[in-house]
């Protein structure tokens, strides 16, 4: 575009998710100029269509929860209506206070910030509405989108999608949910407590198919105690206009979420002619095919994490810098599922570990037996740490139950600080507290749990 000013930066971010504006602020904290793009909101799917909404929702089913437990042990109380249109009022309200929060953080740090589609051309020249950029680097966090499977009649059918769900202002009487991975799960117990009769759907043979069997026996028997109904290994033969037709008979819904999975967003990277297949091909840096371009996040595929893209942006900004830093380790990424209880876990499985040749010890106890478990009534779940024989090396955790999204780190900096069961057994726990159980497990797989 003749006559068009053209802005020179040190670094263009293509992304305001958590990998993007993350990365953004660690580039302008090191000193370089940075410009960010983004073409729909900041702070990208996480803050607007996944994580934090996502968290919303599951807040008010967990006050209508305890109330429910408040009632069977003597507390009297009067459910009124639910006026679901508040409730996704706060929602949004929570979304705004935290996309404003990233737009002072890029005032603060003097970061340019563009909303726009961008366009690229092979000389990194990056062009977003009007505005023609230049960049020494580019970074690309351009995320990814739902996938929706052939199913067939869904073209003729209207649905939703994580990124629409979130606009949902009437309570459905009816929720279908194909699909049972983990935000089909977690969006499966935010509704089934405010009264919506939910199906979920999966033609896996179990749901959270990577995640530990205990936790996969447990969670489906809270969602069935919640009142929703479970299919899995089934065949989805057709969807009608309020029916999905399946190996197992029909489901009827006025509501239906097809969460089943993302892909990558790849425009970019062919417009750049980058290695790319299902995700855009990096190296341990996160540098692509072409130098001086970088991608991080759901566009690399890997853990599709917000954590794990905000881990990989300052690792690639870092590299930028001159920095060689360590290459980040997958093992020590958490995954969390925020439903009731919670569930955490991160490293090696029992099975992977022994797939890599470790002499596997395994010990999982019970919060039953803590007492604040039992004062809290938080018995439910466990404990579960994956070992080795030899030097007692912390291999994997799983955690289930109350705030185990907060517990799980203390197992794994005590990992990362190359410590092994012996040093998370020698820690003193305060008493009563439910992290008095990940020393009981240490304790157990040394030598002998106090309440073993």
């Amino acid at each position: 575009m003749e006559g068009v000013a053209v802005k020179h930066y040190d670094v263009v971010v293509i992304g305001a998710g958590p990998g993007g504006y993350v990365a953004a602020i660690k580039a302008a904290q090191q000193g370089m100029q940075v410009a960010v793009i983004e073409k729909k909101k900041i702070g990208g799917t996480c803050l607007n269509v996944g994580c934090i909404p996502s968290k919303a929702y599951l807040k008010h089913a967990e006050w209508l929860l305890t109330m429910k437990e408040a009632q069977a042990y003597g507390i009297e109380h009067i459910v009124g209506p639910i006026h679901f249109d508040q409730l996704v009022a706060r929602k949004n309200s929570v979304v705004t206070s935290l996309q404003g929060g990233i737009h002072h953080l890029f005032k603060q740090n003097e970061i340019a910030y563009f909303e726009g589609e961008a366009t690229l051309t092979r000389d990194k020249t990056v062009q977003v509405g009007a505005q023609r950029l230049t960049a020494d680097k580019l970074l690309l966090a351009t995320g990814s989108t739902p996938f929706v499977p052939p199913i067939k009649g869904i073209e003729n059918v209207r649905y939703h999608t994580t990124d629409t769900f979130f606009d949902m202002t009437t309570l459905p009487n009816k929720l279908v949910i194909i699909g049972g991975g983990v935000i089909a799960v977690e969006l499966a117990f935010a509704m089934a407590p405010l009264g919506v009769e939910v199906s979920v759907l999966e033609v896996a043979p179990d749901i959270l198919g990577t995640e530990d069997v205990a936790v996969r026996t447990l969670l489906k028997k809270k969602l069935q105690e919640l009142g929703c109904t479970v299919h899995t290994g089934i065949t989805l033969q057709q969807v009608t206009a309020t029916t999905v037709h399946t190996s197992v008979g029909n489901v009827d819904f006025d509501e239906l979420l097809v969460a089943t999975g993302r892909k990558a967003n790849l425009a970019l990277a062919t417009q750049l002619g980058l290695k790319a297949d299902r995700f855009i091909e990096v190296n341990a840096h996160y540098e692509t095919s072409v130098a001086g371009v970088y991608a991080i996040g759901d566009a690399i595929g890997g853990y599709m994490l917000a954590h794990a893209a905000s881990a990989e942006g300052l690792h690639a900004v870092a590299h930028m810098t001159g920095v060689n830093p360590e290459p980040l380790q997958q093992t020590l990424i958490p995954r969390c599922i925020y439903t009731t209880p919670e569930v955490a876990s991160f490293g090696l499985s029992e099975e992977e570990a022994r797939a890599n040749g470790y002499d596997v010890q395994v010990s999982s106890m019970p919060f039953s037996i803590i007492g604040k478990a039992i004062a809290t009534n938080d018995t439910e779940g466990f404990v579960k740490i994956i070992s080795e024989k030899t030097y007692n090396e912390i291999l994997g955790a799983v955690i289930v139950g109350a705030h185990a999204t907060e517990m799980i780190h203390t197992i794994m900096a005590v990992k990362k600080a190359e410590g092994c069961v012996d040093e998370l057994a020698n820690l003193t726990f305060g008493h009563p507290s439910l992290s008095e159980l990940t020393g009981e497990v240490a304790n157990s797989l040394i030598s002998q749990a106090i309440h073993g």
